[in-house]
């Protein structure tokens, strides 16, 4: 049921805003048959004012009526496209409702699925929005069996087709939610700490882990072949600056904590990437490529 409502979000998010104009609640009615979401029925006035305030309230992006001709429209919409949480919600959503609308080439379109996201990711969002904690019995890899325990939800981040908590149980831990083997509210409030800023946890970081025992460095990389144009268009990390480039290759230089995921990154590059500094983690990466020699000799 979850995910049927944060789809049904993302769909009226998306319908409204690719009309400028506006749309009567008529016009929206008619796209609402012809979705998946609907399956025949028409949207009644009711649900679609809930699913405006629900809207509004889980990310912050308005749908206003013009008074003069009761056409529908997004209040922010030049807020969407400035990144965060409402870009996320189009780039990775909006391709969901033309699929659903065009049934006759629908297995022509593929993309990737990001397994158990949508299933409690409503659920945490209404407890971050609300200040509430959550009981969460959850099972990571490392565990024989499943452990039950409160959580307070301090934000969410997708990362590699996976989404992940980042919660405060002990102590403020990363959960992904493909592990969550069930989550519900409880009746306990939290606030959280007016301090923390979600937006520089990961700052230093390529991905999701952030250990607190690795230092930031200036890492070095050496990068060969078509795979320095690739980064130039999509950075490994926001620090990433080209300090160097020759007719074969490219010298790319970041600020960034050398941590296992992104020790894994340089590694996928295979010969194309040449680690130059930390000494240190040229070192890790070499001794890395060496026991693999072994393991193929």
């Amino acid at each position: 049921m979850a995910k049927d409502l944060f789809n049904r979000y993302v769909w009226l998010i998306d319908t409204i805003y690719r009309r400028p104009e506006g749309m009567t609640f008529e016009e929206i009615n008619e796209k609402w048959e012809h979705s998946g979401n609907s399956e025949g029925n028409p949207l009644p006035l009711r649900t679609f004012h809930n699913h405006r305030s629900a809207i509004e309230d889980l990310f912050e992006i308005n749908i206003e009526c013009n008074k003069s001709n009761y056409r529908y429209y997004i209040d922010n919409a030049d807020d969407l496209a400035k990144g965060g949480v409402r870009r996320w919600l189009l780039n990775t959503f909006a391709v969901n409702n033309l699929i659903t609308e065009s049934h006759k080439i629908k297995q022509r379109i593929q993309f990737e699925d990001i397994p158990s996201g949508q299933q409690h990711l409503t659920t945490i969002i209404e407890a971050m929005r609300d200040g509430v904690r959550l009981t969460m019995c959850y099972q990571s890899y490392w565990m024989d069996n499943p452990a039950e325990f409160d959580i307070e939800a301090y934000f969410v981040k997708v990362f590699k087709q996976r989404w992940y908590v980042i919660a405060k149980s002990d102590l403020l831990r990363i959960y992904a939610l493909d592990r969550i083997q069930s989550l519900r509210p409880t009746a306990h409030k939290f606030k959280m700490p007016t301090d923390f800023d979600p937006g520089s946890y990961f700052n230093d970081c390529y991905g999701i882990i952030h250990d607190t025992g690795v230092d930031p460095v200036e890492v070095i990389i050496k990068v060969s072949g078509r795979q320095t144009n690739y980064l130039r268009a999509l950075p490994l990390h926001h620090s990433q600056d080209e300090i160097e480039t020759g007719s074969r290759y490219s010298v790319f230089r970041y600020y960034i904590k050398p941590t296992f995921d992104f020790r894994q990154e340089i590694l996928s590059m295979g010969e194309d990437v040449e680690v130059i500094a930390p000494q240190s983690f040229r070192k890790e990466i070499k001794n890395i490529f060496k026991k693999m020699i072994v393991k193929y000799d």
